[in-house]
């Protein structure tokens, strides 16, 4: 049996290092798990700088903390990309209880949606529950009018991907507003999109219909979501809340890029994730994590003195929270610089363990990347299959129609306890997983370049 053991290691061992792609991925994963730098760049970026929100102090200074960091690891090219972004800020901590007929009162843990108004002092009015945004033409306007709906429409839990989960509800935090304004609302909030029964509401962007009347839009903790639903079945509910959320002017703000030049042509690979988080928290998970897994790929490569056949651009995009123009500005400016880019990586899934990437190409693009999952198989990767890459990037195919894209997947299951969330904090993230990720990130850049 021993030798049996032995003989099977052996042609294991063989297998994995015979190959020079496996050695020098290898060597990737090597010095991130001994010498990597991404842990403490996120600690750096999290506590040095804190959460930042587009158009904020915040914001300002980690365009800042990126371009110096890019600039001490010695990239050939590091400068800044103007782009014109919105301005929304938060403004005085916002104020909720649920009061029932009997006058008994509960505070409410909740955060204005980004992007809503304000509600211009106390807002009161009674509560209808609607379960979905489709339900709206169900309950009907002479049961919403002048009421504040409740969306509470939760994850399925038996999704085993909680990003899918995510997706079956997240219109309730996009469109709720204006759908429930076409029927008179007052105003609305929302069931928190997270998978866990907390105290902690989690913000995230929502959208105003030109014409359609603006109303106040808020989410509420799981918690709370389902006090207020235990309450409303045992008779009427009134809310009062408070918010002092408002846009400002436009700003000028900028993405954060890198680049190692191509050796063999102009041809372009980008990567990164983005630099803006929401405005409580962190922003650990989301972004900054892909943050530092970006700025880690490129200097691992470059620490292995890898000769690079494309250039290598690494970007830190701002302003994918609440607008993405960080990302639309970058597909535009490139389009108009007539730049050849083939492919486009994203991290923005959170610090968790890596467990492959996902495919948006063509049905070839799909089967060369789904060629290297044996050979990755060994790192702990093994997911690769047609998806989505992810939204900084996703403007790219608009003007690059024909290039691959990929978008970092993670073991999903406690992404959203921090998502958009006061919990998005630097402890929640674990140090060997971050590094995983880098060099997850660093190995796809590798097998792209070598084979585009």
């Amino acid at each position: 049996m021993k030798k049996i053991f032995s003989l099977t290691l052996l042609f294991l061992t063989l297998h994995s290092f015979a190959n020079p792609d496996s050695l020098f991925i290898r060597k990737i994963y090597d010095e991130a798990l001994v010498s990597g730098q991404c842990y403490e760049n996120l600690r750096s970026l999290c506590k040095d700088i804190g959460a930042r929100i587009t158009g904020s102090a915040e914001a300002k200074m980690a365009i800042k903390w990126g371009h110096d960091l890019l600039e001490s690891y010695g990239f050939d090219n590091v400068y800044l990309q103007e782009i014109k972004v919105p301005h929304w800020e938060r403004g005085t901590t916002e104020a909720g209880w649920i009061m029932n007929e009997s006058g008994k009162l509960s505070k409410l843990n909740i955060l204005a949606l980004g992007g809503s108004v304000g509600t211009e002092g106390l807002l009161e009015g009674e509560i209808v529950l609607v379960e979905s945004v489709s339900d709206l033409e169900k309950v009907g306007k002479e049961n919403i009018k002048g009421k504040i709906v409740f969306f509470n429409k939760p994850f399925d839990q038996t999704q085993i991907n909680t990003f899918k989960a995510y997706g079956a509800c997240v219109d309730q935090r996009w469109d709720g507003a204006t759908k429930a304004a076409l029927y008179e609302a007052k105003a609305v909030i929302i069931r928190s999109l997270a998978q866990s029964t907390d105290d902690h509401a989690h913000t995230g962007s929502m959208h105003y219909e030109e014409g359609v009347i603006q109303i106040p839009a808020a989410a509420i903790s799981t918690v709370d979501a389902d006090k207020l639903t235990e309450w409303l079945s045992k008779g009427k509910v009134f809310v009062k809340m408070e918010m002092d959320c408002r846009y400002y002017a436009d700003e000028i703000s900028y993405n954060v890029i890198a680049e190692m030049t191509g050796h063999e042509d102009d041809k372009i690979i980008t990567f990164g994730g983005h630099l803006d988080s929401w405005d409580i928290g962190e922003g650990a998970h989301d972004d900054g994590a892909g943050i530092v897994h970006s700025i880690e790929a490129i200097r691992l490569l470059k620490k292995l003195n890898y000769y690079n056949n494309h250039t290598l651009r690494c970007v830190l995009f701002m302003n994918e929270e609440n607008g993405n123009f960080g990302g639309k500005s970058y597909a535009e400016i490139a389009s108009e610089n007539k730049e050849q880019h083939i492919c486009a990586i994203e991290s923005d899934r959170g610090g968790f363990l890596p467990i492959g990437f996902d495919i948006q190409g063509t049905p070839a693009q799909v089967e060369m990347v789904q060629q290297f999952r044996d050979l990755l198989f060994d790192f702990e990767l093994y997911k690769f299959e047609p998806g989505y890459s992810g939204v900084d990037i996703r403007p790219l195919m608009q003007h690059y129609p024909d290039m691959l894209q990929l978008g970092m997947v993670i073991n999903s299951q406690e992404y959203f306890d921090y998502h958009h969330a006061e919990t998005d904090v630097f402890e929640s993230v674990n140090k060997r997983e971050l590094e995983l990720g880098s060099a997850a990130m660093a190995a796809i850049i590798y097998l792209m370049d070598k084979t585009l």
